[in-house]
C-alpha cells in the first residue's frame, strides 16, 4: 500500500465514523421524546425488557447510548436492576442491525436497476442529496432532523465505499495476510485486536463496519473473523462499564458489570462450542477456511448476540447476583428515589430526553414547594413542631435540588439546538428559580408562625378568616402553575395572570383592613407585623407563578418573552375579553368571601 492508498483508507474511515456520529445524533434527537416511554415499558418481564433493548438500540444505533440512558433512568427510579439487565441483553442484539444494513455492499446488481439502487454506492449520494435539501431549503425542525439522519447515513455509505476501494490492494499484502493467519491460528489475538480497536473507536458498530469493509479483500475466512467479532463485543462492554462507573449509584455500576459478565460468558461459551464443533467435525473443514463477505460477518455477529441472550435469559437473577457480589452494598446505603437522582449527566447522549427528565424533576420540586406553602399557612392557625420539621426537611431538599438542577442545565445547554428547545431551556431555568423561591416563602411563613407560637400570640377570628381566603387563592394559583408546567399547557398558563392580579388586589385590601385594626387597637403590633409579612410573602409567591406562566406561554408564542412587560401592561388594561372574564370570575370568588 502506498501513501495515497493509506490516505484514502483513513479518509473513508473518517467519513464512516463521522457519518455514524451524525446519524446517531439525529436519531437520538428525533426520537428522544418517545425513548423514555419506550424504556418505561420494560417491566419485570425479562423478555419484554430484551425486546425493548433491541428496539431502542436499533433506533439510536448505539448499544452504549442505550445502556447509558438506562443507567440515567435507573437513577430516576424508572426501573430496577432486573429490568436494566434485560435491556442490556437486548442492546447487544440491537447493535447488530447496523452490520445488517452495511451488508448491502454485497449486492450484485448484475445490471438490475432496482438492485443497483440499493447498493451503498448509489444509496449514499442519494441520501446526501435529499439530506442537504431538507437542511438548507426546507426550514422546519422535523425536516432538519430528518436531513441530519440522511446526511449521516449518506456519509456512512460513501465512507464505506471509499474504505472498500482503498483496502482492496491489501489482498496482495503479505503482511496483512500473515496478520489474519495469526488470528486464525491464535484466536486470543483476534479477540484482543477486536477489543482494543473497539475501545479506541468507542463504537462496536463502527468496528464491525471496518471489518466488513476489509472483507472485500477476499483474504478473510471464518476462522479469522469470529474471534475478532467476539473481541469487538468485549470492547464495547468495557467502554460502557467505564461510563457507568463514573459518578453513578451502585446499581448503575452493577449494570456495567452485568454487561461485561454477559459478554464474557457469551464469548467463553462460543469459543468452547466452536472448538467442540471443530473436534467432532459437525461442519466440514472447508467451512472454516471459506472466504467471508460482509453479510457473513453481520450474520455471525447477530447469531452470537442472539444465542448468548437466549441462553442467558433464564440466568438473569444469577447475573444480578454476580454484579452485586462485585459491587457490594454498604449497610448504610439506602436507595432514595428522588428527583435529585434523576439528573444524571449520562442523559446528555439524548438531550431531548435529558430535558424531559429535568422537566419531570422540576415538577416534583414544585409539588414539594406547593405542599410547604399549604403547611406554612396551616402553622399560623395550629403550630406544630413535627410539621415544622417536615417543612424544613423539604426545604433542604428543594435547595439541594435547585443547585443541582442549575448546574445540570448549564452543562446541558451546549447540547441544545433549535429555537423551540432553547425556549424550553429558558423555561426550565426560570422555573427552577421561581419554584425554589416559592419554597423560601413557605419557610418564611412558617417562621412567622414560629414567632407567634414563641410569643404566645394568635390572630383574631377575622384575621384567620382573611388568611384562609388568601391561602385558598395562593394554593389555586400554585396548583394551576404546577399543572400548566407539568403539561406544558399554554391555555392553562394563561389563567395564571388574572388570578395573580386578583391576589394583588386582595392583599392590598387586607393590608388596609389590618392597618385599621391596628389603629383601633384590635390587634397587637407583633401579630400585626406577622400578618402583613405573611400577606407580602403570599403575594410574592403569586408573582413567581406569574413569571412561570409567561415562560410557559412563551414556549409556543415567541412574541411574549422579549416584550413581557409590555405584554403584561396590555393584559392589565383588560381589553382581552377572555382575560377580563377570568379576572372578574376570580375576583368575585375571592373578594366576596371577605
Amino acid at each position: 500500500m502506498d501513501i495515497f492508498t493509506i490516505i484514502g483508507l483513513l479518509g473513508g474511515l473518517a467519513m464512516f465514523l463521522y457519518g455514524m456520529e451524525v446519524m446517531g445524533d439525529g436519531l437520538k434527537h428525533s426520537s428522544a421524546a418517545t425513548l423514555k416511554k419506550v424504556l418505561e415499558k420494560a417491566t419485570k418481564n425479562v423478555v419484554l425488557g430484551v425486546l425493548t433493548g433491541v428496539l431502542v438500540t436499533g433506533v439510536i444505533q448505539s448499544s452504549t447510548a442505550t445502556i447509558v440512558l438506562t443507567v440515567g433512568l435507573m437513577g430516576a427510579g424508572v426501573f430496577n436492576l432486573r429490568q436494566a439487565t434485560s435491556i442490556v441483553m437486548g442492546a447487544n442484539i440491537g447493535t447488530t442491525i447496523t452490520a445488517q444494513i452495511i451488508r448491502l455492499m454485497d449486492i450484485d446488481s448484475s445490471g438490475n436497476m432496482v438492485l443497483e439502487f440499493f447498493k451503498p454506492g448509489t444509496l449514499g449520494p442519494i441520501a446526501l442529496i435529499i439530506g442537504i435539501i431538507l437542511i438548507m431549503f426546507i426550514k422546519s425542525k422535523n425536516t432538519k432532523m430528518t436531513g441530519a439522519i440522511l446526511m449521516g447515513l449518506g456519509l456512512v455509505f460513501v465512507g464505506l465505499v471509499t474504505m472498500t476501494d482503498a483496502v482492496k490492494p491489501l489482498a496482495e499484502s503479505e503482511l496483512f495476510v500473515e496478520i489474519l493467519n495469526r488470528f486464525s491460528q491464535i484466536p486470543v489475538l483476534g479477540i484482543l485486536a477486536g477489543l482494543v480497536i473497539t475501545v479506541i473507536i468507542q463504537s462496536s458498530s463502527a468496528t464491525v463496519g471496518i471489518l466488513q469493509a476489509l472483507s472485500v479483500t477476499g483474504a478473510m475466512t471464518f476462522n479469522m473473523i469470529y474471534p475478532v467479532v467476539m473481541g469487538i463485543n468485549l470492547g464495547t462492554c468495557i467502554t460502557t462499564a467505564m461510563v457507568c462507573s463514573i459518578g453513578s449509584s451502585r446499581d448503575a455500576k452493577r449494570v456495567g458489570v452485568v454487561h461485561i459478565v454477559f459478554n464474557v460468558i457469551g464469548t467463553v461459551l462460543f469459543m468452547i462450542g466452536i472448538e467442540i464443533i471443530k473436534a467432532v467435525g459437525l461442519l466440514d473443514a472447508d467451512f472454516w477456511t471459506r472466504t467471508v463477505n460482509s453479510g457473513n460477518i453481520a450474520n455471525f455477529q447477530t447469531v452470537f448476540n442472539l444465542v448468548t441472550a437466549v441462553v442467558l435469559i433464564p440466568f438473569t437473577s444469577l447475573l444480578m447476583k454476580i454484579s452485586m457480589l462485585v459491587v457490594r452494598s454498604k449497610d448504610e446505603d439506602i436507595d432514595d428515589v428522588s428527583p435529585l437522582k434523576a439528573l444524571d449527566e449520562k442523559l446528555f447522549v439524548a438531550p431531548a430526553l435529558a430535558m424531559k427528565q429535568v422537566h419531570e424533576s422540576v415538577a416534583s420540586m414544585a409539588e414539594l414547594a406547593k405542599k410547604n406553602i399549604s403547611l406554612g399557612f396551616l402553622q399560623l392557625s395550629a403550630f406544630s413542631e413535627e410539621r415544622r420539621d417536615v417543612i424544613e426537611r423539604r426545604e433542604g431538599y428543594i435547595d439541594e435540588f435547585a443547585d443541582a438542577a442549575d448546574n445540570f442545565l448549564v452543562k446541558l445547554s451546549p447540547h441544545i439546538e433549535g429555537e423551540y428547545e432553547n425556549r424550553n431551556m429558558n423555561l426550565l431555568i426560570q422555573a427552577v428559580g421561581d419554584f425554589e423561591r416559592i419554597g423560601d416563602y413557605a419557610v418564611n411563613i412558617e417562621e412567622f408562625a414560629k414567632k407567634l407560637s414563641d410569643d404566645k400570640l394568635s390572630f383574631s377570628e377575622s384575621a384567620l378568616k382573611e388568611l384562609a381566603v388568601v391561602k385558598s387563592a395562593v394554593e389555586e394559583i400554585i396548583d394551576t402553575t404546577v399543572e400548566a408546567f407539568k403539561e406544558s399547557d399554554s391555555e392553562l398558563a394563561s389563567r395564571i395572570e388574572p388570578l395573580e392580579e386578583v391576589i394583588d388586589e386582595l392583599v392590598d385590601l387586607l393590608k388596609d383592613r389590618h392597618m385599621d385594626r391596628l389603629k383601633k387597637g384590635k390587634c397587637t403590633v407583633s401579630a400585626g407585623l406577622v400578618f402583613i409579612e405573611t400577606l407580602t410573602n403570599a403575594e410574592r409567591a403569586a408573582d413567581q407563578c406569574s413569571n412561570i406562566g409567561l415562560y410557559i406561554m412563551g414556549c409556543t408564542n415567541e412574541e411574549i418573552l422579549p416584550n413581557r412587560h409590555s405584554y403584561l401592561r396590555e393584559l392589565h388594561k383588560a381589553e382581552d375579553p377572555r382575560y377580563r372574564a377570568e379576572f372578574e370570575q376570580k375576583r368575585a370568588a375571592y373578594l366576596s368571601e371577605i
